[in-house]
């Protein structure tokens, strides 16, 4: 999905999430910022630690992280 969104918008500068390509799951027009599934995201963190731990990890610094403008977007689907 992320080489899909860059091939698109080559001239658009978009923040991503380092670990998380995967959870990728479309891009808003608007502000064009990445937008990320939350269910995905732990599920790449529970990979290394245990969903509760990956929840937490993702809750305090990942989800809860601000960037700027281009901040990508976290998508609560799924939970």
């Amino acid at each position: 999905m992320l080489e899909e969104i860059l091939e698109s918008y080559p001239e658009e500068e978009m923040l991503k999430a380092d670990g998380f390509d995967d959870a990728i799951i479309g891009i808003d027009w608007n502000s064009m910022r990445l937008i990320y599934s939350v269910k995905k995201c732990i599920d790449i963190l529970a990979k290394h630690m245990s969903e509760e731990e990956a929840i937490e990890y993702f809750e305090y610094n990942v989800g809860g992280a601000y960037f700027g403008e281009k901040t990508p977007i976290w998508c609560f689907d799924n939970f």
